[in-house]
């Protein structure tokens, strides 16, 4: 049996009958700041590329915004299961388990950090923006929130409708594969990573027709940070058309249609996990 002098100084102690669980606030602030590491890397990159003179390319928005994917995981995994996607946080509901009850404080905790972060990299880069777009119009609006086509390719709502459908799938369907204990799944440790792999392989495949956000807080929370930083059109696309609902309900969609495949398409034929197997 641990002495008191052990257990003072943390040696010997008994297992707790009550395991730690995190309260949802706990789980609310890991989501905040895992959405808002993925965002300080993705909107800051973008902000980089597109106002800067010769500073980055497309890959390098790839690549970046799938290092704040991984950062924003590892931020937050312990402590909240690091959805960070209200799409994520959706399918996980619909499909995992995961308490319904949770999904609207999630969802809010996911879109508060998205818009701190734009507003971070919006006042970062104040002097970069004015000077590249003073009269803050459609060609620096893409910084922060998304465009059909990139707001420069003949892609229509319709079609980035379409695209933001195909892309959350992708997203949520691979999700599912990877955290899954049955499948061939990577350590835990090495799941953010991979999963940051896969966001820029998205960006790299699926990056043309709405510039692949996949995530309902990565749009929703820079638009209004931007709409409330003098961006007055910001709800709006190139067509003139209110566009801020696509990549809003086309992840949503998406991600619970990427959950639904693998849930009834694999999932249901996995092998029994080994601990299940033995039991």
């Amino acid at each position: 049996m641990a002495s008191s002098a052990q257990v003072a100084e943390g040696q010997g102690q008994v297992p707790s009958a009550h395991p730690w669980e995190p309260r949802l606030g706990h789980e609310m602030i890991a989501e905040f700041f895992g959405t808002m590491m993925i965002l300080l890397f993705g909107i800051g990159v973008v902000a980089q590329v597109v106002a800067a003179t010769g500073l980055g390319d497309h890959d390098s928005i790839a690549w970046s915004w799938g290092l704040g994917v991984m950062l924003g995981i590892y931020v937050a995994g312990r402590i909240s299961g690091a959805h960070l996607n209200p799409a994520v946080t959706i399918a996980f509901a619909a499909f995992r388990g995961f308490p319904w009850r949770k999904v609207g404080p999630y969802i809010v905790a996911q879109t508060a950090g998205a818009f701190i972060a734009a507003l971070i990299v919006r006042w970062d880069y104040t002097e970069v923006i004015a000077k590249f777009d003073p009269g803050h119009t459609l060609k620096s609006q893409f910084i922060f929130s998304t465009l059909p086509g990139n707001g420069v390719n003949p892609v229509s709502d319709l079609g980035a409708f379409r695209d933001q459908i195909i892309g959350t799938a992708i997203l949520v369907f691979l999700i599912f594969a990877i955290t899954d204990g049955r499948n061939t799944s990577p350590l835990a440790n090495l799941a953010p990573f991979i999963i940051g792999l896969l966001v820029v392989g998205i960006g790299m495949a699926f990056g043309t027709d709405a510039g692949y956000a996949i995530n309902p807080a990565r749009d929703f929370g820079p638009r209004l940070a931007e709409y409330l930083t003098g961006y007055s059109h910001a709800w709006r696309d190139q067509y003139g058309h209110l566009y801020f609902w696509v990549p809003i309900v086309g992840p949503i969609v998406g991600g619970v249609i990427g959950a639904a495949l693998y849930h009834y398409l694999l999932a249901r034929n996995m092998p029994p996990a080994e601990d299940e197997a033995n039991v």
